[in-house]
């Protein structure tokens, strides 16, 4: 056993990713994301704003950096971060209806942001390319 999921799992697994980032704006589980996390950015992960915070100084994210934020999927943390410190950011993930989120995002707050359809395994990056790298929740 490697450990890895087979392809069905796999596929269950975009498969509901999918439609957590197919949800509303305005539902119960937004409202619940609110009180939990702190911001509303459709996250599947358990990153809190306290947190996201505290990675952001850990990095010593700054407007003079790039910063690489993998599995992403709508955003979360990358994007609040960018907001936040001023840093410039690609988010990565492989559904893209977590990333079409994201670059909604990025529009609508005029984000220093790029967004890539991407795995972690396999970026299309050189290995230089950033400053700082983040994958939180990526592992739940």
């Amino acid at each position: 056993m490697s450990g890895q999921p087979d392809s069905g799992q796999q596929n269950d697994y975009f498969d509901q990713f999918r439609e957590n980032y197919a949800r509303t704006e305005h539902d119960v589980l937004t409202d619940i994301e609110r009180l939990v996390i702190g911001e509303s950015y459709g996250a599947n992960g358990y990153t809190t704003r306290a947190q996201a915070d505290m990675i952001g100084d850990r990095l010593e994210l700054g407007p003079d950096r790039l910063l690489l934020d993998v599995g992403s999927g709508c955003g979360w943390p990358g994007l609040y971060l960018a907001a936040t410190t001023g840093c410039r950011v690609v988010v990565t993930d492989v559904p893209l209806e977590g990333l079409q989120r994201a670059g909604e995002r990025v529009r609508t707050d005029t984000l220093a942001a790029g967004v890539v359809a991407c795995s972690a395994p396999q970026p299309p990056f050189r290995d230089t390319a950033f400053d700082a790298i983040s994958h939180t929740d990526v592992l739940c």
